[in-house]
């Protein structure tokens, strides 16, 4: 999973294919070069608001490891590294992974499924997911996995941050089609709401222009969580909640807010 991603803008994300669904989870085939030839230059400043406003609901005391679970194409483990924090980058894109390398040179970065994560027990001090690098799967039973093994690795009384969109905001400004050119290709997008609004979903069409190369197909999906929904969630799997915001800047959390930024820390010594 990634960070960096399209996931983002109100219409998406995981998830990308260049045939049918029987080729795999939209997100082990869209995270790749086509993706990034799409969204070149993520928001890096974004980044920076976003590890800092982490950071500062951190106990100042808090030593240790940091990691960023979905790190993408690694513009947080940079904005971390600026910080002087020691931080550990984990995403399934190996294609992200040789792009955060570039980005953040000289970071801990690992390959790997966040349902299942490589990693030890009570290992880190605190971890965040940034950027709805969250809600990807089909079943909700997955996403529960994510969050407890966030838990597991972290220490008794680490932090968690949840960086998820708004799932009412996006249901109610969904764009339901756009275009754009990007150097010699033209990109259509369309977004519609699945599963009666439990999932949104944005279909990708990358048209060469002149006739030059290959129409390619991708799809990004995620599941809109409500905020009630994640906290409920996150108290489910472990965790007490500390905060919630509703932008990188720290604003309250409300109905038209951009995101829904929830602070968490692991209760319990297990």
């Amino acid at each position: 999973m990634a960070t960096d991603r399209g996931a983002d803008d109100p219409g998406g994300p995981p998830g990308g294919r260049t045939g049918g669904d029987s080729e795999g989870p939209w997100y082990r085939r869209w995270f790749g070069e086509e993706y990034l030839e799409l969204y070149p230059h993520r928001n890096r400043q974004e980044a920076r608001d976003a590890v800092r406003l982490f950071l500062e609901g951190l106990d100042p005391d808090v030593t240790g490891p940091v990691l960023d679970l979905g790190c993408g194409a690694g513009r947080h483990v940079a904005a971390f590294r600026d910080h002087g924090v020691e931080v550990v980058g984990l995403d399934l894109s190996p294609v992200l992974l040789a792009r955060a390398r570039a980005t953040a040179s000289g970071a801990t970065l690992i390959r790997g499924d966040m349902r299942t994560l490589p990693l030890r027990d009570e290992s880190f001090a605190a971890v965040a997911s940034f950027f709805t690098s969250f809600g990807y799967f089909d079943a909700e039973d997955e996403d529960r996995r994510v969050v407890a093994e966030a838990r597991r690795v972290l220490r008794p009384g680490g932090r968690f941050l949840l960086d998820f969109l708004n799932a009412e905001a996006v249901a109610n400004n969904l764009v339901p089609r756009d275009e754009r050119q990007v150097g010699r290709r033209q990109i259509i997008q369309e977004r519609r709401l699945t599963h009666n609004g439990r999932f949104v979903e944005k279909r990708i069409r990358i048209e060469p222009r002149s006739g030059q190369g290959r129409r390619r197909e991708f799809v990004e999906r995620v599941r809109l969580y409500t905020r009630t929904e994640l906290e409920a969630l996150l108290e489910d799997q472990g965790f007490s909640l500390i905060h919630r915001m509703g932008d990188y800047q720290g604003g309250p959390a409300h109905s038209a807010a951009p995101r829904v930024i929830l602070l968490a820390g692991r209760t319990g010594s297990g």
